[in-house]
């Protein structure tokens, strides 16, 4: 089984990936079209020119790899995407023979944290995935049945249920080991990491949910009020634990 598991920036995809990994039977990947979107969009961020040096800027032998043998005979293949990735006028039927998973964050927490991390107030809708992932989600709703949707607060305040839940939709066991693991740097993490996952690296699981107030205001607010209707249209899909599981 290949789980594509589509995110937008600063959401939980890297220690949603830790879990996964941490897991004996699934290999993973981290965001295998990331080089060439860079290449082809000419988006600056940071580490632009290695992330292009060390990955494939050609989509298409990206899809093949992706849509291949798993790695090492594994059962399981954990494939974390951000959905701005895809890039434009790229075909999207291979998608369709993966088993999909959509992870989302409120639009006013993503910007705030985008900011914060790119230490930039320079962001567009596109930049936080949200217009993207909606645009995929209905693509693939269209010919399957709608995928399930994680958002990521509920995910926090109760791990467990929602990874069970989740396997339990895959069809496949859960085990605990994917509530912690080990911390540092790991072999599968892209060559980005260094400007992107110093809190994962440091963690050895899944962190409660912190009570934060964002106040946003101007083109920032804007950004996030834009996309609130992608985000509630998504969570009308969400995966919610059963109770006393």
């Amino acid at each position: 089984m290949k789980i594509a598991m589509w995110s937008g920036p600063r959401n939980i995809s890297t220690a949603m990936m830790r879990a996964w990994e941490n897991r004996r039977d699934c290999a993973v990947v981290d965001e295998p079209l990331y080089a060439a979107w860079l290449a082809d969009s000419g988006a600056d961020h940071p580490g632009r020119d290695e992330v292009i040096a060390a990955g494939e800027t050609d989509w298409r032998k990206v899809v093949a790899r992706l849509t291949g043998p798993n790695p090492d005979g594994q059962p399981l293949w954990y494939q974390k995407h951000m959905c701005h990735h895809l890039i434009d006028g790229m075909s999207w039927d291979w998608i369709a023979n993966l088993t999909n998973v959509f992870l989302v964050r409120r639009p006013d927490a993503v910007v705030a944290s985008y900011v914060r991390a790119r230490g930039t107030e320079q962001i567009t809708p596109d930049d936080i995935g949200l217009p993207r992932q909606i645009e995929l989600f209905d693509w693939l709703s269209q010919r399957q049945a709608p995928p399930p949707v994680i958002d990521s607060d509920a995910f926090l305040g109760d791990p467990r249920g929602h990874l069970q839940a989740l396997c339990r939709h895959l069809g496949i066991d859960y085990n605990d080991c994917m509530l912690h693991w080990p911390p540092g740097p790991r072999d599968s993490d892209g060559v980005w990491a260094p400007h992107w996952y110093a809190s994962v690296q440091a963690s050895t699981g899944f962190q409660p949910p912190r009570q934060q107030m964002i106040s946003l205001s101007g083109a920032l607010a804007a950004v996030a009020d834009a996309c609130q209707p992608q985000y509630q249209a998504l969570m009308a899909h969400r995966l919610v634990p059963e109770r006393g599981v």
